[in-house]
């Protein structure tokens, strides 16, 4: 480790001082039972994010696990509703109105089944796209303009396969790496979106997963014909 490295570490474990300057909510369902289900992606995200912040999120507040560290000089709670996920919006209006907050100080991490596993992508505002703890969060706060960081989980095999039950089944290990490798990147797309750096983060995050573009094929040449078709005089 350099001594960078160390005193980026130090500073993380700094107990944070001054008000809150931001929320992070990870979404996902309370229980054992649904730790690695697909709605859970955002709670896989924020026990990534413990480890490597060395902070922790286990203080019960505002219907909420709760933990605070401090991320690129600001003070961000970071919160897992214990609502489910259909009342998460209850969570983090409670936490909002108590620290006086506006709607684009919080962020959300959450899966999104529209994206493959291993892809992120960053939004800045918009509908809740039939995610139903975003509906929830937007219901409650009368707002749609809070940044996203969704987590790819991959789509359902079939349109007629039913949503709950896909997005409540338990992460198949194929997936599993590659949503974690995508996760690995959230403390990069934090510390970005928490210095205002949308458009960069964005750039940068949204591509990760990304397959490549299939090469062009090359028009082959059409060969000479190897006829030949000089034309010969008859001798009389």
């Amino acid at each position: 480790m350099s001594i960078f490295d160390l005193f980026k570490q130090i500073e993380s474990q700094k107990t944070p001082t001054g008000p809150v300057e931001a929320i992070v909510v990870c979404l996902g369902n309370p229980g054992d039972k649904y730790t690695f289900t697909r709605h859970n992606a955002g709670f896989l995200a924020a026990d990534y994010l413990t480890q490597k912040w060395s902070f922790r999120i286990d203080r019960l507040k505002f219907h909420a696990l709760t933990g605070e560290v401090t991320v690129v000089g600001k003070r961000v709670l970071f919160m897992k509703p214990q609502t489910y996920m259909n009342a998460s919006g209850q969570a983090v209006k409670e936490a909002v109105d108590f620290y006086k907050l506006d709607v684009k100080n919080v962020i959300v991490l959450c899966d999104d089944i529209t994206l493959a596993p291993g892809r992120l992508r960053i939004r800045e505002k918009g509908s809740a796209g039939g995610h139903n703890g975003l509906k929830s969060i937007i219901e409650c706060m009368g707002s749609d303009a809070f940044l996203r960081v969704r987590i790819g989980v991959g789509e359902r095999p079939d349109p007629r396969y039913d949503l709950a039950d896909w997005v409540l089944g338990t992460i198949p290990e194929c997936d599993r790496q590659p949503m974690f490798d995508a996760i690995s990147h959230t403390p990069t797309a934090l510390e970005m979106l928490l210095q205002g750096q949308l458009q960069k983060a964005m750039g940068l995050i949204n591509g990760i997963g990304k397959p490549a573009p299939a090469p062009k094929e090359k028009k082959e040449k059409a060969e000479p014909d190897s006829e030949d078709k000089t034309e010969t005089k008859e001798t009389p």
